[in-house]
């Protein structure tokens, strides 16, 4: 039996042309990019021709990208960085990522005060009723959401921001599936990882402002203007720009075949196993991720049936769906019980075809029947 990825927010294949980039610098041109030979300066030369292709990709300055080990480091190289010493309130809300709740936790445990924005149910969230705190430090808004597609209103949320106040994106799960401008965002970092859009594991990237002052977390070398130092790994970062550089390229096309995966999976299931309840924008999110609630099937249950039957989908983020926990996501948006507790996330890839979507559908529907007749 053929297993049908639908899991691809959790992570997703590295493409052969992003191999194939990578490969020289793996071998013949694999020296260390802070030394001074020939071998070193060619590693420097391959470095920071990626790095101006990912400042160009996403409407950036070259000195504006730090080369991090992924998407977490890079949140919370900017919560820790560009928070502050003295204490004062930090905004944002339960969609985020465990990677930028978690950070955020250890500043309110330094003295912090946490201000939470409000959450439609479309999984949107909207500015704070009394405007911005007085004393904010920092705000974090994701750019779209990793369990419902929902795109966040960042450029307008940072407009109404003191700049003097700094205002970090974690656009991990949007990098790669919708036009990113950080120029046009207004905000003064944000956040990606490679392997979200078919580049490597291992590899990511925090845009940060230059005029912004970070302060470093990691300290022991100068590279990166010290912000960020350690040796960089060059091949990694020629795949991160050779993954954006296709995906980029490639965005158009591959949000009309993924629209259509979705509004077929979608189709099938509200007509075969009802009642199906869709968390999130039915329209105008990411094409690539729609979450899914079936009342009447727990969501740990169907998702270990789902695995059996071949089937990867998860009940929230990779980070913290080991728990087979509620999500914090969909219980943010206020959903009744029986669909926070039955919520399934489903993500697609330009790898994923029409035919594996009918019958990860079939399978679903079989799946949900079977579980539902059973606690009957």
């Amino acid at each position: 039996m053929d297993f049908i990825n639908l899991d691809n927010n959790a992570t997703t294949p590295v493409l052969p042309e992003v191999w194939q980039a990578m490969l020289p610098y793996w071998r013949e041109h694999a020296g260390n990019p802070a030394s001074s030979h020939a071998l070193g300066r060619s590693a420097r030369r391959a470095l920071e021709e990626a790095r101006e292709a990912i400042a160009e990709l996403l409407d950036a300055r070259p000195d504006e990208v730090l080369i991090t080990s992924g998407a977490t480091e890079a949140n919370n190289l900017a919560i820790f960085g560009l928070a502050g010493a003295v204490p004062g309130a930090v905004v944002s809300s339960a969609l985020e990522h465990p990677c930028v709740v978690e950070p955020i936790q250890q500043l309110v445990r330094r003295g912090f005060t946490y201000a939470p924005l409000p959450v439609d149910r479309q999984g949107v969230v909207a500015p704070l009723p009394g405007g911005w705190p007085g004393d904010v430090r920092l705000v974090c808004v994701m750019l779209a959401n990793h369990e419902t597609g929902a795109i966040q209103p960042v450029s307008e949320l940072t407009a109404t921001l003191d700049p003097a106040n700094p205002f970090h994106c974690d656009a991990a799960a949007a990098v790669g599936k919708m036009p990113v401008s950080f120029r046009k965002l207004g905000v003064t970092s944000l956040a990606l990882s490679a392997h979200k859009f078919h580049g490597p594991k291992g590899i990511g990237a925090l845009l940060v402002r230059h005029d912004a002052r970070l302060k470093p977390q990691l300290f022991g070398g100068h590279q990166q203007q010290g912000k960020r130092p350690g040796t960089e790994p060059v091949a990694l970062a020629v795949g991160l720009a050779a993954a954006l550089q296709l995906a980029v390229r490639r965005l158009a096309t591959h949000r009309q075949h993924l629209l259509e995966l979705r509004r077929r999976f979608l189709e099938v299931l509200r007509a075969e196993a009802a009642p199906v309840v869709h968390n999130g924008p039915e329209d105008g999110g990411l094409a690539s991720a729609i979450n899914l609630s079936f009342p009447g099937c727990a969501a740990d249950v169907l998702l270990m049936n789902l695995d059996l039957a071949g089937v990867a989908c998860s009940t929230g983020s990779a980070c913290s769906s080991g728990s087979l926990l509620p999500s914090p996501v969909i219980h943010a948006m206020g959903v009744p019980d029986d669909v926070l507790r039955s919520a399934l996330r489903f993500s697609f890839s330009s790898l994923n075809t029409l035919a594996e979507i009918d019958e990860a559908a079939r399978r679903i529907i079989t799946t949900v029947r079977k579980l539902r007749t059973s606690q009957r």
